[in-house]
């Protein structure tokens, strides 16, 4: 697995109408797939997010999209920036990703996480619980989920999951790449060194430097080399001729750059890649046509 610069999609409608909405978010990931991405990612999420939008605002059912623009692409690895565990039974998420492994060519990307969204889950059903509880969930779904994507009968008895004999069929491949997402230096990068070929890092750019040190001394704990474990975070990038970084927000200046295609990718190096980070993924809060084809062509040469 190797995904050095990813393009992730915040925004599944950019205020276009619904009839453009899915031929917008396709001609963004052929643009990704002609111009160097290694992947295109999609929140799993049903509600768009409070940060970035209103509850109401157009959300696609991730897997659905995966699957859809499996075949509008050819090259780029395909994946949720990650999926909720608590969504899916994982027996019913080790099916769904398989699926998306057949049916993609094998460019499937397995990201999942614990979790966050309250409100989503309290207003569509889903059980939230503590922090410790969704954590707890986590590490038993990865019992059942990753035996069953290798092709391996997953029984498994546990607080949350019961499985008896469960498998999944057709597989392409044995070895679906695992990314997490997250920033807990206990929980979740432990279990980034235990399972994951990548990390994607929630956390500023300043606490970069502590977060990687961290994860090194996980990797110690569990005798794994850390230099196998693939690092990356999420910036927004604003490219933009007539903004500069001076600009953006204060409350965004810990993961966002903005500027011409030149100082965004100057600015990717100096704060991300040269603090350690393997790659980078980026989204963009604004879409025009070509955008993400500049995008990928200025900073594909940063982790070639």
């Amino acid at each position: 697995m190797t995904i050095r610069l990813g393009y992730q999609i915040p925004n599944f409608s950019y205020g276009t109408p619904v009839s453009e909405l899915f031929p917008t978010v396709i001609r963004q990931a052929q643009e990704a797939d002609e111009s160097g991405f290694d992947a295109v990612m999609v929140m799993d999420h049903f509600y768009q997010l409070p940060m970035l939008g209103t509850p109401e605002q157009p959300m696609l059912e991730a897997y659905t999209a995966l699957g859809a623009l499996s075949t509008a692409t050819k090259n780029v690895q395909l994946g949720t920036l990650v999926t909720g565990n608590t969504y899916r039974n994982p027996t019913l998420l080790a099916k769904i990703i398989t699926t998306l492994d057949v049916v993609s060519a094998g460019r499937a990307v397995l990201g999942i996480g614990t979790g966050w969204f309250e409100l989503e889950h309290d207003s569509l059903g889903f059980e939230f619980g503590t922090i410790t509880d969704r954590f707890n969930r986590l590490e038993e779904a990865l019992q059942i989920i990753l035996p069953m994507i290798k092709g391996e009968r997953s029984t498994f008895s546990g607080d949350w999951y019961h499985t008896e004999e469960a498998v999944a069929n057709p597989r392409l491949r044995d070895r679906i790449p695992l990314l997490i997402g997250g920033r807990g230096e206990k929980k979740t990068f432990r279990l980034a060194a235990q399972h994951f070929d990548h990390l994607n890092i929630i956390g500023g750019f300043d606490e970069l430097p502590g977060k990687l040190a961290a994860l090194r001394q996980r990797c110690e704990e569990v005798g794994r080399d850390p230099a196998t474990l693939e690092t990356s975070m999420l910036v927004t990038a604003l490219i933009d001729d007539n903004v500069s970084a001076d600009q953006i927000p204060e409350e965004m200046k810990q993961r966002m750059v903005a500027g011409s295609a030149d100082s965004v990718a100057e600015q990717i190096k100096t704060k991300a890649l040269d603090a350690g980070l393997d790659g980078v993924i980026i989204n963009l809060p604004f879409y025009s046509p070509g955008i993400v084809a500049k995008a990928g062509e200025t900073l594909k040469p940063l982790v070639s």
